[in-house]
């Protein structure tokens, strides 16, 4: 027990000397009130680890109590404090590294086995020809049935250079053997496309890739899009966040000068301010930046910033509001814990945390659908006797023929009684679409908060070219 105790007072010295906490030996730590008290709490600690080793239904080994006991520590203290152990601290580096040795394919779990939902370009998957909706059955000629997905994608990752054979079943009864080569993959962290004249970039994740990605996304819409461009949606929906110096790189992408965010911790010559440099790579292009419920940390760093620079308007709904900073702190020779060490603040003051960003247009997600359209209205064109219009009086000529006497005056298109154009002429209604033809295929669900930000940014385009003008 006593050895124990020793052991277990080292720890605490340890955790208590980690960067950032502010204590630095063990007599700081334990002298003064309350180091006494401190000494009891720790006595029943080692009581009850004591008690659990040796009376437990079941065997543990020293290090699940002592790594549970840490976690439960830190869990306690809010909702994203924890213990990382090795595994879970190399997953968290890869996460923020947004590469690893891998295949290249995104994967979901679909009735026991690893389906397949894309392969990323330029990868050993996509080279293999590897598709779309294929079914991994098995790995290394072990069976995926009775994997989770995480162990399954586990499987799937090793050292570049290295080889690994996947069993495939392709449409109902094809089964194949492919066997792949480990390459360094790249999380893809942004997406883009040009949408008619509005520039679409989505930030999925804020790791390691996420700044250049938004560079280059930006870049080439502006050079396809060229002199139509009318502005930037920056979509930030369903982005949980992820490192800060990539919420403050990708907000300085866009703003030419003042705060980006600060932080606040528990000492207070610990806070940090945040500032912009010169320079905007959309040119200065109308933008609008799309949020959600589940847009939290960084993705709300980017946003109120923004926001409060009156630089974009915010669409959507209320973002998540975590607005607290995790530091991830290394324990040699173990795992890492993450803690939480201060709180974030836009550049107007104002906290992040269980307030989320509000945006400047409430958008809810929403379906459009056409209504029912009444019969068709007559127009002034469809009246007996209607005044020709002054442009037409002006053009008017005699008709090059005659109709025969007693025939129908030819009713205007759309008029009461008249024959649509899509009808035959032998009066049978125009055939239905083949199935599987394009006009059979049911058109794609329309993002309706995706529409508000271009109609927004075609108003302002429109507003500040007539401006210009007069």
């Amino acid at each position: 027990m006593n050895q124990f105790l020793a052991a277990l007072l080292s720890v605490a010295a340890l955790l208590l000397a980690a960067p950032g906490i502010g204590l630095l030996t063990v007599p700081t730590a334990l002298a003064g009130p309350g180091s006494a008290e401190t000494y009891r709490q720790l006595n029943l600690f080692g009581d009850v680890f004591e008690r659990v080793r040796s009376e437990y239904v079941e065997e543990t080994t020293d290090q699940e109590l002592i790594e549970a006991a840490i976690n439960g520590m830190l869990t306690s203290l809010d909702p994203h404090s924890g213990y990382l152990d090795r595994k879970s601290y190399e997953d968290v580096q890869v996460q923020t590294r947004g590469e690893f040795g891998g295949l290249g394919i995104e994967v979901t779990m679909e009735s026991g086995v690893v389906k397949v939902v894309s392969p990323i370009d330029d990868t050993p998957a996509f080279r293999a020809g590897m598709q779309p909706g294929d079914l991994i059955t098995h790995l290394d000629g072990q069976p995926v049935l009775g994997l989770s997905l995480t162990e399954a994608v586990e499987k799937m990752r090793g050292p570049v250079g290295t080889e690994i054979r996947l069993t495939v079943r392709r449409g109902e009864t094809e089964m194949l053997e492919v066997a792949l080569t480990r390459a360094v993959i790249r999380i893809q962290s942004v997406r883009h496309r040009l949408i008619d004249d509005i520039g679409y970039v989505r930030v999925t994740t804020f790791n390691e890739q996420a700044t250049p990605g938004v560079e280059k996304a930006i870049a080439e819409i502006r050079q396809q899009a060229g002199d139509k461009l009318k502005g930037f949606v920056l979509d930030l929906r369903n982005n949980p966040g992820g490192l800060l110096d990539q919420a403050i790189a990708i907000s300085d992408a866009f703003l030419e000068r003042g705060e980006i965010v600060s932080t606040r911790g528990r000492r207070a010559d610990a806070g940090q301010r945040y500032n912009a440099k010169e320079g905007d790579v959309t040119g200065g292009a109308p933008l609008v930046v799309l949020i959600n419920g589940g847009s939290a940390s960084a993705s709300e760093i980017v946003a109120g910033a923004l926001k409060d620079h009156r630089r974009a308007l915010v669409l959507g709904t209320r973002s998540f509001g975590k607005g607290s900073v995790q530091s991830i702190i290394p324990l040699s020779g173990h795992g890492a814990m993450r803690l939480t060490t201060a709180r974030y603040y836009t550049p107007s003051g104002e906290s992040i945390q269980k307030r989320g960003i509000e945006p400047d247009i409430e958008v809810q997600p929403a379906k459009i659908e056409l209504l029912s359209q009444p019969a068709q209205r007559r127009r002034e064109a469809d009246l007996p006797r209607a005044l020709s219009g002054a442009d037409e009086a002006a053009k008017a000529r005699p008709p090059a023929s005659t109709p025969a006497p007693g025939a129908p005056d030819a009713a205007p298109a759309g008029a009461p009684g008249s024959t649509p154009n899509t009808t035959p002429t032998n009066g049978q209604p125009p055939p239905s679409p083949a199935p599987g033809s394009a006009e059979a295929t049911a058109p794609e669900p329309v993002d309706y908060q995706l529409e508000r930000a271009k109609d927004i940014l075609r108003g302002v385009w429109l507003l500040n070219t007539r401006i210009n003008i007069h």
